[in-house]
C-alpha cells in the first residue's frame, strides 16, 4: 500500500513540483541537475552493490532512452509548464499510450490495435481534441505548449518501445542510473546551448524552487522509481499500471488546490475521456 501511495501521490505531484521549481530556475538546467544527481546516485548504489560495469553499446543504448525520455520527454514538459497548467500537462501526458498504439502499428511488427484498443484510441483523441480545444482556447491553454507536451509523450512512448527491445544491462537499477545520467547530461547541454546559465539569477533562486528541485530528485526520481520497481515484481501489471490513470488526477487537484490552477467543466470532461482512454487501451492491449 505503501508503495502505492509512492507512485500514486509522488508521481502527481511532481508537474505541480516542476510548476515551483521553474519560478526562479531555468527549466533545462533544472532537470538536467535533477536527473544528473539522482543518475548518479542509483549508478553509484548499482555498482556498489555489484552490477557488472556497462559496456559502451550499453552506454549508446541508455543514451538513446535518455534522449528520448529525458532531454525530448520530460523536458519538453518542464519547458512547456511555463506556458500550460500543471494539471492540464499531466493530462496531455497520458496520451503516451495512443502513440504507442500508432507506433506499434506503423512500425515493423504492424501490430493492428484490437477493438478495445482502438475504442480507447478514439476516446483519446477526442480527450485531448477536448482539453486543447484549437478553435477556441477556452481558459487560456496554450495551444504551443499543449502541442510541445503531446509531441513529448511521442518521444516517450518511442523510447519505451526502443527499451523494451534494446540490449541493456542486466541491472534494472544499473540501467535507470545510466538513463539518467546520459539523459541529465543531454538536458545540461539542451540549458547551455539555450543560454540559460548566463540568464539566470542564481543569487534570486528562491527556496521554495531549491525545495521543489530537492523534492524532485529524492522522491520524484529515487523513491517513486524504487517503490515502482519493487511493484513491477510483487504485484499484477494491471494493477501497478494503474498509476497511469490516477497521476492525472492527482495532478489536477493539487494544481487546484496549491497552484490556483482552475478547474473548467472542459477539464474534467478531457480528463474522463483521457482516463477511461488509458484503462482501456492498458487492459485491451496485448501482453
Amino acid at each position: 500500500m505503501a508503495a502505492f501511495a509512492a507512485i500514486y501521490v509522488i508521481w502527481g505531484s511532481t508537474y505541480l513540483a516542476i510548476v515551483f521549481a521553474i519560478e526562479t530556475l531555468p527549466p533545462f538546467l533544472m532537470a538536467g541537475l535533477r536527473f544528473l544527481t539522482a543518475g548518479l546516485l542509483l549508478y553509484g548504489w548499482a555498482r556498489w552493490r555489484g552490477a557488472p560495469a556497462p559496456s559502451l553499446f550499453h552506454w549508446r543504448n541508455t543514451a538513446i532512452i535518455g534522449g528520448a525520455l529525458l532531454l525530448i520527454g520530460n523536458g519538453t514538459v518542464v519547458w512547456a509548464e511555463q506556458r500550460v497548467a500543471s494539471g492540464v500537462a499531466a493530462l496531455l501526458v497520458t496520451t503516451e499510450p495512443l502513440w504507442v498504439v500508432v507506433l506499434q502499428w506503423l512500425g515493423p511488427a504492424r501490430q493492428r490495435p484490437s477493438k478495445g484498443v482502438a475504442l480507447g484510441f478514439l476516446l483519446g483523441v477526442i480527450g485531448m481534441m477536448v482539453l486543447v480545444n484549437p478553435w477556441k482556447l477556452e481558459g487560456g491553454v496554450d495551444l504551443l505548449g499543449s502541442m510541445a507536451i503531446f509531441l513529448s509523450a511521442g518521444a516517450w512512448a518511442w523510447g519505451s518501445l526502443f527499451a523494451s527491445r534494446a540490449t541493456l544491462p542486466s541491472s534494472p537499477i544499473l540501467t535507470t542510473g545510466m538513463q539518467m545520467l546520459c539523459g541529465g547530461g543531454l538536458l545540461l547541454l539542451a540549458g547551455t546551448l539555450a543560454g540559460e546559465w548566463q540568464t539566470t539569477h542564481w543569487d534570486q533562486v528562491s527556496q521554495r524552487s531549491w525545495l521543489a528541485l530537492g523534492y524532485l530528485t529524492l522522491f520524484g526520481s529515487l523513491v517513486a522509481f524504487s517503490a515502482y520497481s519493487w511493484l513491477t515484481r510483487v504485484a499484477p501489471p494491471a494493477q501497478v499500471s494503474t498509476y497511469a490513470y490516477v497521476n492525472p488526477v492527482i495532478a489536477v487537484l493539487l494544481g487546484w488546490a496549491f497552484a490556483h490552477e482552475v478547474i473548467t467543466g472542459q477539464t474534467i470532461i478531457a480528463a474522463v475521456l483521457l482516463v477511461l482512454a488509458v484503462v482501456l487501451i492498458t487492459l485491451k492491449a496485448k501482453p
